[in-house]
């Protein structure tokens, strides 16, 4: 996207280089990194990643500040994962987005690249990995220090006091656990891994805490029963749900324990949010120039209500005729709170749709499909990019973006599970030219 920057690493790009981007990684994450990295990041206009968190900040505040859409959102949350003491916001989130051609007539030049929003959730990224992956980058391609990578005005080490100020919330890092299910085996062990050396905090699986009266304990490396004071929570509600796993304590049960990203914040800010924040329900627009949001509707509304006609008056192009064969291509079929892309379905088709028990109908919705623009140039052939925003909200400050994410791809999907087999494509970072930012 910064020409001049893409033929300079693309023309001194080596693989010697991309095997030295590897080796730094498995040795500063202290294991393998067993999904595919990027030969290359990308380079990307400062005032474009401050757009896209600016964007999501506001929807983010918008959301928060209306009550309707909590209520509705909460009573959404599924029976036996509502969690008690939840905090007065999310602690992080996440904000997705696909780079589009703007379209003639909608802006003055058409053609520009503009931000879309895929989706947003506040459910903790890879934040610690992604820090290190970009000082591999820098490393090992030997990027100038004139690239910046880090948002909000943060440098290194700002960032790490505002992750230990968010995780740990001001407690002694004995009685903070990272939990999550089965973590040893999980693709995101390296960012784990990386998370516990630099906070000092014990990954622990959620299915071996000890509930003693009001207060959960994990186990230490020798075995001792040690009191838990905050839980960085990375157990995913879609697996626990999905695996039935049973927990050995119950979450809704009003324990001494504070969450460092509260497991009721996945539900209330996620995609169940994306058709409020595009219809007349939600958000007063965006401005209609450039209106960040894509026009979704749940699939309830869609079939039994006025969503198919809230989508077409949306610009959604749409047949006609509503048969049982009838394919809607430009539309994306997502459930609710699936995780990294799970049960995405493209061109559903009016059967499908129909399939769905309708009780059912109001945990996935229709969202209009963005065709992402190829604007990466690869030795394979122009690569697409999606873009997440990471923030950190810790307890009495702010939601701060902090650091991008990228998942480079070729294919209809963009998370690094459906681009395998693959070159110059899989997880990546962001650098932007800024004297400092580091």
């Amino acid at each position: 996207m910064i020409p001049k920057l893409r033929t300079r690493f693309n023309q001194g790009f080596t693989p010697e280089g991309y095997a030295a981007l590897l080796a730094l990684l498995e040795e500063r994450c202290g294991t393998r990194v067993d999904y595919r990295i990027a030969e290359t990041p990308v380079f990307v206009p400062l005032p474009l990643l401050e757009e896209m968190a600016a964007a999501g900040a506001e929807l983010t505040h918008w959301l928060m500040g209306n009550p309707a859409y909590l209520a509705a959102a909460r009573q959404a949350i599924p029976a036996g994962y509502r969690v008690a003491g939840e905090t007065a916001h999310p602690h992080f989130l996440t904000a997705d987005f696909a780079l589009v051609r703007n379209p003639a007539g909608v802006r003055s030049p058409a053609g520009e690249l503009v931000p879309r929003l895929v989706e947003i959730q506040a459910f903790p990224s890879v934040y610690g990995y992604q820090d290190l992956l970009c000082s591999a980058y820098r490393e090992a391609f030997g990027l100038p220090d004139t690239l910046g990578s880090f948002l909000g005005g943060l440098n290194e080490a700002g960032y790490w006091e505002l992750m230990g100020r968010t995780i740990l919330g001001g407690h002694d890092p004995e009685n903070v656990v990272l939990t999550e299910v089965d973590p040893k085996n999980q693709k995101t062990l390296p960012d784990f891994e990386v998370t516990a050396c630099r906070l000092g905090i014990a990954v622990v699986d959620i299915r071996s805490l000890e509930a003693i009266e009001d207060k959960l304990h994990y186990r230490d490396a020798a075995g001792r029963l040690v009191p838990i004071h905050r839980i960085y929570n990375r157990a995913i509600a879609d697996e626990l749900m999905v695996r039935n796993i049973r927990l050995p304590f119950d979450l809704t049960h009003g324990w001494d324990v504070e969450w460092a990203g509260h497991p009721n914040w996945y539900f209330l800010i996620s995609k169940f949010s994306i058709p409020w924040l595009s219809s007349a329900r939600g958000l007063s627009r965006p401005p209609a120039d450039r209106p960040v949001v894509p026009p979704a509707v749940f699939v309830s509304d869609f079939l039994e209500g006025d969503g198919r006609a809230e989508l077409a008056a949306a610009g959604v192009s749409l047949p006609l005729e509503a048969g049982p064969e009838t394919v809607y291509s430009e539309l994306l079929l997502k459930p609710l709170f699936s995780f990294a892309g799970k049960g995405i379905q493209f061109d559903p088709t009016q059967a499908q749709l129909e399939a769905i028990p309708a009780e059912r109908r109001a945990e996935f919705l229709l969202q209009q499909r963005m065709h992402f623009v190829p604007t990466i140039e690869t030795p394979h052939g122009l690569t697409q990019a999606e873009i997440r925003i990471l923030y950190l909200w810790p307890d009495g400050g702010s939601l701060t973006p902090a650091l991008s994410l990228v998942r480079l791809g070729r294919g209809r999907m963009m998370g690094v599970d459906h681009n395998k087999n693959q070159e110059w494509v899989g997880a990546s970072a962001a650098f932007f030219p800024a004297g400092v930012g580091r």
